[in-house]
C-alpha cells in the first residue's frame, strides 16, 4: 500500500505544470476542461497505453485532483486505484525451434528468420510428416475443399495466406481466410501442426508475418508457424510444376491442388510467451446524505488510456507509424469531463441523496477490460448501482450534433433527455441500444440502465494527429454541463431508474470479425482475455436471441458447438461463419464448473 501511494505522489508530480489546482473553477467550464486535456493529451504522457508510466502519470493526476476536490477514495486499500493485470503483449519464447529432415538429411532452421511462431500458437513440440492443403479452406457448399481426399490425421499441414479468389473482401471465402480460422479448420480435420506461408502470387519479397497479438484468450489447440517459402519450395514442387505453377493452378481453375509432400519429416517446437503487466482503474467517491437512497449509486464514467506510440496490433489506423497518439479526443476529453463532474458534484456534496462514484477506466482500448474488472469486482455492490453513464470522445462537437446511446435501457431517459435540451441547442441522435464499443457495455450487460455520449468519429480518431488544439471546448462545456443535468435529475428523484431490456441487431454486440456472417446466436462475448480456460466466454445474452431461448446466460463458458470445439472467440466465429439461418445446434457449457448441454436454433442477422 506505502508503495502504491509513494508512486502516486511522485508520478503526480507530472501535474504540478498543467496549471491545475486551487484556482481552478467550481463550475464546468471550458478554460478548466482544456488544462486537463492539455496535460493528459501531452507528449510527456507518450500516449497514456494500459501498463506504461505514461498511463501511471495520467492515473496519477487523476487520483491527485480527485483528492483536491475533498472526493474520497475507492479504490484499493484506501486508495483511488484499483489494480489489476492483463496481457499486454506476446513475444517470441527461447525454445523455438524447426528442422527438417528429407532422406537423412536435417535441415535446423533459425527462429525469427527463417520461420516465426503465430501468437495464436499452442506451446508444444511436434515430429511428423508434412503435407500441402493449398489454401486451407474447406468449403464443400461452395464446391471448394482443400481438404477433400487429403489425409492430415497427426501430420503438420503447410498451407498459403488468404484465397485461391484473392486477398480481399471481395473474395467469396473472405469469412474463412483469417489465420484463427485456418488453424482451427485444420485442428479439426486432425492436423498435429500447421505452417503457414505466402505464396509467390502475393508476395514476391517471401517475408515473414510480423508477430501480432490479436488480445484473445486460449490458443489455436495446436503449435502453428509462419516461415519463408522458399526453404519449402523445392520440397513442394511437382513434376514440371514449381510452387507458382501449383498456386496459379488453383486459382485460375479454382479447383484444389494437394497432396502428401514424400520423404519429409519435420520437427518444430513453439513458445508463445505472454507478457503480463499492471494497470489501474482510478475510483473516487461521494457519498450521499439521504438515509433512505444513498445506499444506491450512479456511476460515471469515462476511460483515460489510449494507444501509446501506434503499432500493430495497437489500435492504431496507421499501425505502421511509430508516433505519440495523444488521444486528445479519445478520451483525454471524457476523462476532463469527468473530472469537471466531480468538481460539481463535490462543491454540493452534502445535498447529495444518492452516492456517486467517478470510474476512469483504463484497458478500454484493449477491450473494456478495465470497465469489465469493475463490473466483476465492485467496490459497491452491482445490485445498488442504479445508473451508469459514459463520456467517451465528447471533444469534437460539429453542428451541435451529440450521439446518446443507450436511451433505450430506463424509460425514463428519454424524458430526461428532452427536458434539458428542451431548447435543443444540441441535435440528439439516439440509439436505444445499451450494448457499443465502450465501457458502457459493461454494465449494461449486468442489467443496469446506461447512457453512452459521443460526438462521433473523425478523419484523426486513432492517428497521430488526434491533438489538444483540435478540441471544440466550448462544445464539451456544452455536454458536460449536459450530462451534469441528468445525472443531479437521477440523484434527486425518489425513484430510481427502471432497467429495460432493449432487442436489437447484434450490431453492436460484438459478433463477428468484419467479415459477413448469415447468422447470429445473440450473445456479447466477453473480449476481455482474463480468463485461462480453454472455450468462449459470455459476457450477457440479448433479449429474445437464440442464446437466451436456449438458456444461455452471461458467465457461461461455450466449450463446444455444432459438434465442434471451441477454444477461444474465434473458434467460435469461424464455426458461426458455417451455420445456416434456422439451424438448430447443439451448444456445450461450463457453468459453475459443470457442463451443461443447450439447443439453439441460429438466427438471421439483422
Amino acid at each position: 500500500m506505502i508503495l502504491r501511494i509513494l508512486r502516486i505522489v511522485v508520478l503526480g508530480v507530472a501535474y504540478v505544470s498543467s496549471g491545475i489546482g486551487q484556482e481552478s473553477s467550481t463550475e464546468i467550464t471550458a478554460e478548466d476542461i482544456r488544462e486537463h486535456i492539455k496535460y493528459l493529451a501531452s507528449d510527456e504522457l507518450e500516449g497514456r497505453w494500459a501498463g506504461t508510466a505514461g498511463n501511471e502519470k495520467a492515473a496519477a493526476y487523476i487520483a491527485e485532483r480527485l483528492e483536491e476536490l475533498g472526493v474520497s477514495p475507492a479504490g484499493d486499500d484506501g486508495s483511488f486505484l484499483q489494480r489489476f493485470e492483463f496481457v499486454s503483449t506476446v513475444r517470441q519464447g527461447d525454445a523455438n525451434a524447426l528442422a527438417f529432415e528429407f532422406r537423412g538429411v536435417k535441415e535446423e532452421l533459425e527462429a525469427g528468420v527463417d520461420f516465426r511462431a503465430m501468437t495464436l500458437s499452442s506451446d508444444g513440440t511436434v515430429q511428423a510428416p508434412l503435407v500441402f492443403a493449398g489454401y486451407g479452406i474447406s468449403a464443400p457448399d461452395s464446391g471448394y475443399d482443400d481438404y477433400a481426399g487429403l489425409d492430415v490425421e497427426g501430420k503438420v499441414v503447410v498451407m498459403l495466406r488468404f484465397a485461391p479468389d484473392g486477398d480481399g473482401p471481395k473474395s467469396r471465402f473472405f469469412r474463412l481466410t483469417s489465420l484463427r480460422n485456418k488453424t482451427r479448420v485444420a485442428r479439426e480435420h486432425g492436423a498435429s501442426a500447421l505452417i503457414l506461408i505466402t505464396g509467390p502470387a502475393n508476395d514476391e519479397e517471401d517475408e515473414l508475418l510480423r508477430t501480432r497479438y490479436d488480445r484473445v484468450a486460449g490458443s489455436s489447440g495446436i503449435p502453428a508457424i509462419t516461415m519463408k517459402r522458399s526453404v519449402l519450395e523445392p520440397h513442394l514442387a511437382r513434376p514440371g510444376m514449381d510452387l507458382k505453377t501449383i498456386q496459379d493452378s488453383i486459382s485460375s481453375r479454382m479447383k484444389p491442388n494437394s497432396f502428401e509432400v514424400p520423404d519429409l519429416e519435420v520437427t518444430l517446437t513453439t513458445e508463445i510467451v505472454k507478457v503480463i503487466k499492471e494497470t489501474a482503474n482510478v475510483l473516487g467517491m461521494l457519498e450521499g446524505t439521504d438515509d433512505d437512497l444513498k445506499s444506491e449509486t450512479i456511476v460515471l464514467g469515462a476511460h483515460f488510456d489510449h494507444l501509446g506510440y501506434g503499432g500493430p496490433g495497437s489500435g492504431s489506423m496507421v499501425p505502421d507509424t511509430s508516433a505519440v497518439h495523444n488521444g486528445a479526443d479519445d478520451n483525454a476529453s471524457g476523462t476532463a469531463g469527468l473530472l469537471e463532474l466531480a468538481q460539481k458534484f463535490a462543491q454540493q456534496k452534502e445535498s447529495l441523496r444518492r452516492t456517486f462514484v467517478f470510474a476512469f477506466f483504463s484497458a478500454e482500448e484493449i477491450g473494456l477490460i478495465g470497465s469489465n474488472f469493475y463490473v466483476s469486482n465492485p467496490p459497491i455492490p452491482l445490485t445498488q448501482t442504479v445508473a451508469m453513464m459514459n463520456m467517451d470522445m465528447i471533444g469534437r462537437l460539429v453542428d451541435s450534433s451529440l450521439h446518446v446511446g443507450g436511451t433505450g435501457t430506463a424509460p425514463e431517459w428519454e424524458e430526461l433527455l428532452w427536458r434539458f435540451n428542451a431548447d435543443s441547442i444540441l441535435d440528439l441522435t439516439e440509439d436505444p441500444d445499451g450494448f457499443g464499443p465502450s465501457d458502457h457495455a459493461s454494465f449494461y450487460g449486468k442489467n443496469i440502465p446506461v447512457l453512452f455520449f459521443f460526438t462521433g468519429t473523425h478523419e484523426d480518431y486513432h492517428h497521430p494527429g488526434d491533438d489538444w488544439e483540435k478540441i471544440n471546448y466550448e462544445g464539451e462545456e456544452l455536454i458536460v454541463r449536459y450530462v451534469y443535468e441528468i445525472a443531479n435529475a437521477v440523484n434527486t428523484t425518489d425513484e430510481r431508474p427502471l432497467y429495460a431490456r432493449v432487442e436489437s441487431s447484434a450490431r453492436s454486440a460484438g459478433q463477428g470479425d468484419r467479415r459477413s456472417y448469415r447468422v447470429v446466436l445473440g450473445l456479447v462475448p466477453d473480449f476481455t482475455g482474463g480468463t485461462s480456460e480453454e472455450g468462449m466466454k459470455v459476457s450477457s445474452v440479448r433479449p429474445n436471441g437464440a442464446a437466451e431461448r436456449a438458456g444461455i446466460q452471461g458467465g457461461d463458458l461455450i466449450v463446444k458447438m455444432a459438434g465442434k470445439d471451441v477454444l477461444n472467440i474465434y473458434d467460435y466465429m469461424g464455426i458461426l461463419g458455417e451455420l445456416k439461418v434456422g439451424q438448430m445446434v447443439e451448444v456445450e457449457l461450463l457453468r459453475g464448473g459443470k457442463r451443461v448441454l443447450v439447443t439453439a436454433t441460429m438466427q438471421k442477422r439483422k
